[in-house]
């Protein structure tokens, strides 16, 4: 077990000084994003937002959108159902909006998530007049400046769609909503400048003409994930996916440990059906980090007891741990340095993206092992089974 422990140490300390390179790459990347000039490219837009019940600051969410800066665009706020709990709120903010808001309500799903429905029967109803789509999240809180950051690229047309990604900020004390909130944090550092980007669903920019031309309408047909299937839909037209870090997204959230499980379950679940050439390399890396730390711990124990030495054990055991901290730190410049808004927010809890987020490989291990067990997942009170990418099975709406 001691050389099995060495072996997986010397690898974990290895992986770790690569990711520091890595994030340290990531950072350059954010700088230099964040001294570009957007340019002026300002089409027509279609803001497009599902929205499902009332969560936490909904409606200040909700009104973030209609405060954009120098966009001609226009606010769809999209129901599956006229009953919603919701409803209420987003007509009030539709009313308010010192820009053209419109209340879609798209009907139950037929073969796919209510998020997908949602966004294929708007799309469906939208004037010719709209040159670029943009998906947000009703739980995200861009900033007034996000939209015309998020358009301004596809001014370039070799470029396939423009995408970013969340950033939790805890809004309650609880330790549910801060490991939710640690567990979303390395998610940031896997979009890059040259890497294999991903569409998030929650802020992404794609032109009309080349969401038309590649399919993401069939490509949703029958999806329960509406941006990995736009991600495997552009992939296969060799379409680029340009990482924004300048439109990271604030998002505030509370949560409790079922909750936490339920959101966490779901993503990898959806990973392991829609991208299982990223699921599987993950697993591998959560696993091996996890197995290495409980190696560790096991022999450090049987040290004491046996009155040995264990510093050197210690030592290996505390580098990988040390390294992810540090990896996280780094992570933790680059999204403050992106999210002035949120920078004193951010900092203040700054031990759940670092402290927090070194322990967090064992939550996702249970995630990983989960995915392995079922196809269902459990999303805004819908059950869905993911029988594969191009089919979704609706178990209890």
């Amino acid at each position: 077990m001691e050389t099995l422990f060495y072996f997986l140490a010397v690898v974990q300390i290895a992986i770790g000084a690569y990711l520091i390179w890595q994030v340290l790459q990531w950072l350059g990347y954010v700088r230099r994003r964040l001294k570009t000039d957007p340019g002026f490219y300002a089409p027509r837009v279609a803001v497009l937002c599902p929205c499902k019940g009332v969560e936490p600051g909904l409606e200040r969410n909700l009104v973030a959108l209609t405060e954009f800066e120098r966009q001609n665009y226009e606010i769809f706020f999209i129901l599956a159902s006229g009953s919603d709990p919701a409803r209420s709120i987003i007509e009030r903010v539709a009313k308010n909006s010192r820009v053209k808001a419109q209340v879609i309500i798209a009907g139950p799903p037929n073969g796919c998530s209510e998020k997908v429905n949602n966004l294929r029967a708007a799309i469906e109803q939208l004037a010719p007049e709209f040159e670029v789509l943009v998906f947000v999240d009703s739980d995200g809180r861009p900033g007034k400046s996000w939209l015309h950051h998020m358009v301004a690229p596809l001014g370039d047309s070799k470029i396939g769609a423009t995408t970013t990604m969340r950033w939790f900020i805890p809004n309650r004390s609880n330790l549910a909503t801060a490991l939710l909130a640690a567990w979303n944090a390395p998610v940031v550092t896997m979009l890059t400048e040259k890497g294999k980007n991903f569409c998030w669903g929650g802020g992404t920019a794609i032109r009309k003409s080349i969401f038309d031309q590649s399919g993401v309408l069939e490509g949703w047909r029958n999806s329960a994930s509406d941006d990995y299937s736009m991600t495997r839909v552009l992939e296969r037209n060799n379409r680029s996916i340009v990482f924004l870090p300048e439109c990271l997204t604030l998002s505030y959230v509370e949560t409790d440990f079922n909750g936490l499980l339920e959101f966490t379950n779901r993503q990898i679940l959806i990973t392991r059906v829609y991208a299982s050439q990223v699921w599987g390399p993950a697993l591998a890396t959560h696993f091996l980090y996890c197995l290495t730390l409980v190696l560790g711990a096991a022999l450090i124990l049987e040290d004491i007891v046996e009155q040995r030495p264990a510093f050197h054990i210690v030592t290996l055991t505390f580098l990988p741990v040390l390294l992810s901290a540090i990896r996280g730190s780094f992570r933790l410049i680059g999204v403050t340095e992106a999210l002035p808004a949120g920078r004193s927010q951010i900092t203040g809890q700054g031990w759940i993206y670092i402290l927090l987020t070194v322990f967090i490989p064992f939550l996702y291990l249970a995630n990983f092992v989960n995915s392995l067990t079922t196809r269902k997942i459990r999303w805004r009170g819908v059950v869905y089974e993911l029988v594969s990418p191009e089919q979704t099975r609706i178990v209890s709406l």
